[in-house]
């Protein structure tokens, strides 16, 4: 499987970006999808999390009211919403593809600064 994010960049604090998450050669609608995060000196951490047919979303509490997390499946993509983007959250942004019994896949990241 493959996985390919797109849409980070460079933005003010309290802008907002749109992520997108590509996939490939898996087959999409049988995957949880989530989005990580990685910054300098950090740990990898979840930022938000959606099922199978987009029916359940979770984040963690960092993004809560901030970010969204949605699905197409008939495009094989999924999206992380980004809006009132703060310099803590620049980082390099992971998609994540789970199936229970199967390899996680994960893309190859797409970088997110917030300028103060």
């Amino acid at each position: 499987g493959q996985l390919v994010e797109s849409g980070g960049g460079l933005v003010q604090a309290g802008g907002s970006l749109t992520l997108s998450c590509a996939a490939s050669t898996i087959v999409f609608n049988y995957y949880d999808m989530g989005w990580y995060r990685q910054a300098p000196g950090n740990q990898r951490e979840l930022v938000a999390t959606i099922t199978t047919g987009g029916g359940n979303t979770a984040y963690a509490d960092s993004v809560k009211g901030r970010f969204t997390i949605s699905r197409d499946n008939a495009k094989n993509t999924m999206y992380l919403q980004m809006n009132s983007l703060k310099p803590e959250d620049t980082a390099m942004y992971y998609c994540n593809a789970k199936r229970q019994f199967f390899s996680d896949f994960w893309g190859q990241g797409t970088q997110v600064t917030v300028s103060s």
